[in-house]
């Protein structure tokens, strides 16, 4: 084994037990969402040994945590070229190790960019179950194949064994494959899931600008121009952010501190539960909990350019807040590049927050948001993997 060599240093497994799932989240939701299957998972049996990359929630739901890549997870065409070496040096690290220590059930989370290469790889190295060796490979969160990409079916197709979908829409954009899909639920509607923002008329804004350096270099700036421009109206207005480390912490405190609004903003980890009355958010897994949540607001997204402009010409749709693609309308307007001006988005949160009506609507949405969420079974998602593990040769 020369994964010691090779890139980041895996924390080796407390014990020699046969290890039964693998879990890979390169993203911080997909650490949280990893982390709910596998405390499922550990309901059921609490004697399954499972490792872990990803990140301090999957550590605290139970799983040996062998090497945390959160705090370097990059997004974008051009952030991942400027991370390649590091991108490179981690996947052969793993690669290495699930070759040694052939676990029974690999569970990708979503993070295609990586996953669905180490699944290509597990393919043709003879190591994955359809490559002619023992390690299943489940795939958890689709990649978002029906917006860009819908070829990666025919790989996944190809090198999987299973994937757990938590859209509905999504089972039709496999259709032509013989890869089983599975509908699971989505996770933020399952029994056991407290969402953390609560929607009241007297809270504070919510600033959202995102989990990583660079999106929060170019989002949240804007957001606080915005948050000053409420204030000339409502001057007893407070805004709250919310941080998944101390590293994006001691990051968005430069960014308050440079503006003089110390007092005025307040960080919190995105483990604390808050009231809000209106938010500003990035797209993506956040997005979605504020729509559920019934939180009035809008969704803000600036790249690097040549990012974006490749994204027009290769993403199929035009809308990037979840909520807004599953119901195919827009519960939050959604600004982008250079439509986030500080201007136009406080008129537009004035607006929703003057407007008993914008309110009473997001309510009626999220009647109809849920239901095309929730699953016919809540322990779904985990019977999807223990049939992968009953199955392992």
């Amino acid at each position: 084994m020369t994964s010691q060599k090779q890139g980041p240093s895996f924390v080796p497994p407390e014990t020699d037990k046969p290890i039964d799932i693998l879990f890979i989240a390169g993203e911080h939701s997909g650490d949280e969402h990893a982390a709910r299957l596998l405390t499922k998972l550990k309901g059921r049996d609490q004697n399954l040994n499972v490792a872990a990359i990803g990140g301090n929630n999957l550590a605290e739901a139970g799983a040996h945590l062998l090497y945390n890549p959160l705090e370097n997870a990059v997004v974008g065409f051009i952030e991942v070229i400027k991370h390649f070496n590091y991108l490179k040096a981690l996947f052969h690290t793993t690669l290495d190790w699930i070759a040694f220590h052939q676990p029974k059930v690999v569970c990708f989370v979503d993070y295609p960019g990586f996953n669905l290469r180490l699944a290509k790889q597990l393919f043709e190295r003879g190591i994955s179950e359809k490559g002619g060796g023992k390690v299943r490979l489940a795939y958890y969160i689709s990649p978002q194949i029906w917006a860009w990409k819908s070829h990666r079916r025919f790989a996944m197709e190809k090198h999987l064994n299973t994937l757990g979908v938590i859209f509905p829409f999504e089972i039709d954009s496999y259709k032509d494959t013989n890869l089983p899909v599975e509908f699971v639920g989505h996770p933020f509607i399952e029994e056991d899931y407290e969402s953390p923002i609560q929607h009241d008329p007297n809270g504070r804004l919510l600033l959202l600008p995102g989990s990583r350096s660079t999106p929060i270099s170019r989002i949240f700036p804007v957001m606080l121009d915005t948050f000053k421009i409420l204030r000339q109206k409502r001057d007893d207005l407070r805004a709250v952010v919310m941080f998944p480390t101390p590293k994006i912490r001691e990051l968005l405190y430069d960014y308050v501190n440079e503006q003089g609004l110390t007092q005025e903003v307040d960080l919190v980890p995105n483990t604390e539960h808050i009231s809000v009355k209106g938010v500003l958010t990035s797209s993506g897994t956040i997005s979605l909990v504020c729509a559920l949540a019934g939180v009035p607001g809008a969704i803000v997204y600036r790249t690097h350019t040549l990012t974006y402009w490749m994204a027009k010409i290769l993403v199929k749709i035009r809308v990037i807040g979840i909520a807004n693609i599953v119901l195919n309308r827009f519960i939050h307007p959604e600004f982008l590049q250079s439509q986030m001006k500080p201007s136009a988005l406080a008129t537009e949160i004035e607006n929703q927050l003057d407007d008993p009506s914008r309110i009473a609507q997001i309510k009626t949405d999220i009647n109809e948001l849920r239901d095309k969420l929730t699953a016919t079974d809540p322990m779904k998602s985990a019977m999807w993997i223990e049939k992968q593990l009953e199955a392992h040769m």
